[in-house]
């Protein structure tokens, strides 16, 4: 273990022998932070660093049903921790990396009636947790010639993730970096934990018809987010803070609701908007199974506060598209198309405090024409008019070509 104080943050490094499965959560009166590891125990001679106590004012350390580790950090107040794992690069090996945030405060110091909510960098990344499907003994759906779905969306998942993080002002969040099982709600759970702007995951569908092509993109059902709604209020006293650090334990059971209400509705449109630019960018690259997005009760999208979608990048049923997903290619082709999605929908609605906020200019967007793409679509999709879509394009017609780019005026 590792503690170093920085002004803007204390960051806590564990240094570990493997990848490790973890669980972080915070608890008051007093504050804490415990993380919890599943087969994990401590190495010979391991003992906490010494540090000047001031946010981080103690390490505890103690073992649990025999096999499982816990770590305890107590604080002088709460804080919304983020934490993420790194992989063996530069000489180091597998970490694990806490920070504590140190100029946050707890709803209890803020002014009355004022909602807290952290104030980012004004230069921080968007982060974009990509979730390659199944994993571990879950190979998922395998193809005719025995492709295992796990394997292609891994590969994907990579491929994406190394595509953003080449990309100014972007970082990718792998949900799953090798050949493992992570249950499904913790796969949100990582991604919220990581503070993810957006999470993604990858899947390759199956259907009984061999003849069944093309690519797909879900967001979470109406009825999906009202079982999670549900489970949420019903479990709220070991919930996570909602974005912006607003807790559901210390309020009422309709203010409760209500404030649930407005980050899961907030939460869908994001959804439906960054899904929709994700389908017209794979339409670029080959078919679409279903022209618009589709809706499902996905448990991994169920996440209240980060805007959420669901890959099928092909259907690994088909033996043509399988024999695409195993080509590198192929797959690097439908991860710049996601990319590319993801890059549209945030050039458009780009999240305050970030790099691509401050440095991307609306009058510079741009929109390339995808299959099926209409003039009065497309200015839709970028809350334009149809008449200044028209003029900034020189256009008097409303005739469009697949791969045209068009010019989007200022929203």
């Amino acid at each position: 273990m590792r503690v170093a104080t920085a002004a803007d943050k204390t960051r806590i490094v564990l240094d570990l022998s493997g990848p490790i499965d973890y669980r972080l959560f915070a608890l008051a009166n007093p504050d804490r932070l415990v993380l919890d590891f599943k087969g994990v125990g401590l190495a010979s001679g391991f003992r906490v660093p010494n540090f000047q106590p001031s946010l981080l004012q103690r390490v505890r350390t103690g073992v649990q049903n025999r096999t499982d580790l816990r770590l305890v950090l107590d604080l002088d107040r709460g804080v919304r921790p983020r934490s993420f794992l790194q992989s063996p690069q530069g000489g180091l090996g597998h970490r694990l990396v806490i920070d504590l945030p140190t100029a946050a405060r707890t709803e209890a110091e803020a002014p009355a009636r004022t909602v807290q909510t952290s104030v980012p960098s004004a230069d921080r990344d968007i982060i974009v947790a990509i979730d390659a499907g199944h994993g571990g003994q879950d190979p998922g759906a395998i193809g005719p010639g025995g492709t295992y779905e796990k394997t292609i969306t891994l590969a994907v998942a990579r491929e994406i993730a190394r595509q953003i993080n080449a990309s100014r002002g972007y970082k990718a969040v792998l949900i799953r970096e090798r050949d493992v099982f992570i249950p499904l709600q913790d796969r949100y759970r990582i991604a919220r934990e990581a503070q993810a702007d957006l999470f993604v995951s990858v899947h390759a569908d199956a259907a009984p018809r061999a003849t069944a092509a093309g690519s797909s993109v879900y967001v979470l059902s109406t009825r999906g987010a009202t079982n999670e709604a549900t489970r949420w209020l019903a479990d709220r006293e070991n919930s996570s803070d909602l974005v912006g650090g607003v807790k559901l334990d210390d309020k009422d059971n309709t203010l409760a609701a209500v404030l649930l209400d407005l980050a899961q509705s907030a939460t869908m449109k994001a959804s439906d908007d960054a899904a929709n630019h994700v389908l017209s960018a794979l339409k670029r690259v080959g078919k679409a199974h279903k022209p618009a997005v589709e809706r499902a009760n996905f448990v991994v999208l169920r996440s209240p506060d980060v805007p959420s979608m669901l890959v099928e990048a092909a259907f690994i049923s088909n033996p043509g598209e399988e024999r695409k997903l195993n080509d590198s290619n192929y797959r690097e082709r439908l991860s710049t198309a996601v990319f590319d999605g993801i890059r549209d929908y945030f050039s458009l609605q780009p999240p305050p405090g970030t790099w691509v906020a401050a440095n991307v200019s609306a009058r510079a967007r741009e929109h390339v024409v995808a299959r099926g793409e209409t003039l009065s679509g497309i200015a839709v999709r970028h809350g334009v008019s149809l008449s200044s879509l028209r003029s900034v394009n020189r256009r008097s017609g409303d005739v469009v070509r697949v791969g045209e780019r068009l010019q989007i005026p200022g929203a």
